[in-house]
């Protein structure tokens, strides 16, 4: 599908094309946003040109996928690729969640499903361990209930990195990868500089979030919104998501990429060169410094239990 209004981008080495901005479902299920707002702003989205659309099993309770699967309904699934994440790290957590989440999201497949918050460099262990939810997802994409595996995390890049090593190791590529990508970022544990440049040289496809940081970056007074998704695009990113919980907020969205231009050294040195200051502790990327986004942590049970051989192994 092609519009006026939106540029499109490949999705890493798995060719298909998706649009530049994703909208993200966490904010579709906010207090202030009711049932038939989420529907407006998700159908009006798709209409102007979103396909690609956001979500994870655990957003406002579920709220989140089931507002979305509504707003998908009459003929509105088939012009999107649609992404959830699931939270369980156990092979029989991550079937249960993966099927809550299509039944949820009205849908018999999926096109992303990515291990949610990949925070911890014990989680891409608990993944791949045969007992692990990558076990879970490899199956459920032979049955059809998925086309693409990825993962998402926001705490630090070194985990990111490890976990590429450890898919490696038990000879396995992820298909796409999320991460904070933000002014602020550049400065600090930066995601943009280690890990996305990995990402494009093994073909992974490079999922922007946190593009404003959850409006933190905003109240640094040093940059404006459409700058923030500015960079964001400017990086080789397949996609930049960003939470959408008003008619406006999805206009400046789709003004950003109206009049997005590809940045060069200087003007990318010129917009960071505003935010140094304000980035060097990661104060405005509290999903790095703090434990307030690590929504596994306030729910450790969402994860599942450790493999049974490792108990036994305690135990004995």
């Amino acid at each position: 599908m092609a519009t006026p209004e939106m540029t499109y981008r490949t999705l890493g080495a798995t060719g298909e094309r998706v649009s530049a901005i994703g909208l993200g479902g966490w904010h579709l299920a906010l207090k202030h946003v009711d049932e038939s707002l989420a529907l407006r702003i998700v159908r009006t989205a798709v209409d102007r040109g979103i396909t690609f659309l956001d979500n994870s099993w655990d957003y406002n309770g579920g709220e989140s996928e089931t507002r979305m699967g509504k707003a998908l309904r009459d003929g509105y699934r088939d012009k999107v690729f649609l992404m959830t994440k699931i939270d369980g790290r156990s092979k029989q957590e991550a079937m249960k969640q993966l099927d809550e989440s299509l039944t949820r999201l009205g849908t018999d497949r999926i096109d992303l499903v990515q291990h949610h918050e990949v925070i911890r460099f014990d989680d891409p262990h608990r993944i791949f361990d045969p007992e692990g939810a990558n076990a879970a997802l490899v199956e459920a994409k032979a049955a059809g209930k998925l086309r693409y595996i990825g993962f998402t995390g926001h705490k630090d890049p070194q985990i990111h990195l490890h976990t590429l090593r450890v898919a490696a190791g038990h000879g396995f590529r992820f298909d796409a990868a999320q991460m904070p990508l933000n002014v602020m970022d550049a400065h600090y544990r930066s995601f943009a500089r280690l890990v996305v440049p990995e990402l494009v040289a093994q073909g992974v496809g490079v999922l922007g979030m946190k593009s404003m940081g959850n409006g933190l970056i905003l109240r640094s007074k040093t940059v404006t919104a459409v700058e923030c998704l500015h960079y964001a695009l400017n990086l080789p990113t397949s996609v930049v998501i960003t939470g959408i919980d008003s008619m406006e907020i999805l206009d400046q969205a789709f003004e950003a990429v109206r009049t997005f231009r590809p940045m060069g050294e200087a003007e990318v040195g010129a917009l960071l060169a505003k935010t140094a200051g304000a980035a060097d502790r990661g104060e405005f990327e509290l999903f790095k410094t703090s434990s307030i986004f690590d929504s596994t942590a306030s729910n450790p049970a969402w994860l599942g239990k450790e493999p049974e051989r490792l108990q036994k192994l305690m135990s004995s």
